[in-house]
């Protein structure tokens, strides 16, 4: 009897810390799976890291703990004509809904990346849709409000609501520069030490936020650069936004070890951002290590071997170092999706979490799950019951049969606890 009150007061006690625990303070992991529904189409085996065949793809990743997937959105792919021009480019709002559905459907958060653009959108890269170009700042503003109202609308229309909206991708030194063709269009960049352009980017910004946050107002925005090997210019970026009252929620970032250098590059970049910015989250929502062989054209050392083992130290470590920092809340490894295993695909691509050559998941992936803290949240279970994949005890080690009626904290057979209040 003793114990058993023992137990009940130790229920007690961890059910009122974990409920003073902010929502807030969640962690995403996941990725970008923009073309998942390619290489399913051209048959590729998705396989676990052990070889057993995946039959979802997007289920299997919330079964491991990702709990957030990306997926990109272009203008007009069709119309871009440079070229650098990439098939692989070629998501619009209609073609990503199924994908977006299927995210939604199987419990994942949804990260939306407009890139505002026919292609891709980076640093270097902010070329004006084709059907925009000859369009004033103002109406290049109404521009960006109807297409992002539009785009967001066509997704709720579907039942499907973004949970992280990006407005703009890589936006380091502005967007919506102009066209590929004109050399004029570098006359729209935002640079550190000048004052042009940047009200006209603060302005752009606010109209695509406006757009969010009418139609997606529970959607956090998020504002995406990639300068973390200049610090100065990146702190200038989100000083410069400020300044112009730009509306968004989450700072995101770009991290590859083999264009932006060491760990401790990232490391430096994020803590002068918490020093900066304490009021906002940060996201890096695009980093990723090859499992073989190096990345073409890269001219920063690395620390890691390219083989499956040094992709997972890689993420071990970009795992450790992330947790060491409060305000970081999201990590998405690009292009995860990519598999040409069982396909007529070349397989060249070497950075995904699948291994184009056994389609195994490669053992970075299990790594990359372990940033969530869902195990230690308070979340509904009701869908890993339904579909019988997790048991679930109480804490003196009973087997709870009807768990989506329990009230408490749950011992999840995986050794995870779990916090469910309904």
């Amino acid at each position: 009897m003793k114990i058993a009150k023992f137990l009940g007061v130790v229920t007690a006690i961890v059910m009122l810390s974990m409920l003073s625990l902010p929502l807030a303070a969640k962690r995403y992991a996941g990725g970008d799976v923009s073309l998942l529904p390619l290489y399913e189409e051209a048959g590729a085996k998705y396989k676990t890291h052990e070889g057993k065949p995946i039959d979802d793809v997007l289920a299997y990743c919330k079964q491991e703990g990702m709990n957030v997937m990306r997926v990109r959105v272009f203008v007009n792919p069709e119309d871009y004509d440079g070229k650098d021009a990439d098939p692989n480019a070629c998501q619009t709002i209609e073609s990503v809904l199924p994908l977006c559905k299927r995210i939604k459907d199987c419990g994942l958060g949804l990260i939306l990346d407009f890139m505002y653009s026919d292609t891709w959108a980076d640093p270097a890269k902010q070329w004006t849709p084709k059907a925009w170009l000859g369009q004033s700042d103002e109406e290049l503003c109404q521009t960006i409000y109807d297409y992002t109202k539009s785009s967001l609308e066509t997704l709720k229309k579907a039942g499907v609501v973004p949970d992280f909206i990006q407005t703009g991708n890589e936006i380091s030194f502005g967007m919506l520069w102009g066209s590929n063709n004109d050399a004029e269009s570098a006359l729209k960049k935002c640079l550190m030490g000048s004052n042009k352009n940047w009200d006209r980017l603060g302005k752009l910004l606010n109209k695509a936020g406006a757009a969010c946050r009418e139609v997606c107002p529970e959607a956090k925005i998020i504002i995406h650069t990639e300068r973390i090997r200049q610090v100065d210019v990146q702190r200038n970026f989100y000083q410069q936004i400020k300044k112009l009252n730009v509306d968004y929620d989450i700072i995101g970032v770009s991290y590859y070890p083999y264009f932006h250098g060491s760990m401790n590059v990232l490391d430096k970049a994020i803590s002068d951002l918490e020093a900066n910015f304490a009021d906002k989250p940060i996201f890096v929502v695009e980093t990723g290590y090859p499992y073989k062989w190096e990345v073409p054209g890269t001219d920063q050392k690395v620390d890691y071997p390219y083989s499956d083992e040094g992709q997972n130290q890689f993420a071990k470590d970009l795992v450790s170092m992330l947790e060491g920092h409060k305000s970081v809340e999201g990590l998405c490894w690009w292009w995860m999706e990519y598999n040409a295993y069982g396909t007529n695909l070349s397989g060249w691509y070497n950075a995904p979490l699948f291994d184009s050559t056994t389609g195994k998941a490669t053992a970075a992936f299990k790594t990359i799950c372990s940033f969530t803290d869902d195990d230690s949240g308070i979340f509904d279970i009701s869908d890993e019951i339904a579909n019988g994949t997790v048991r679930y005890y109480d804490i003196n080690g009973h087997e709870i049969n009807h768990a989506e009626n329990y009230r408490g904290l749950l011992i999840r057979s995986d050794g995870s606890k779990v916090m469910k209040l309904k």
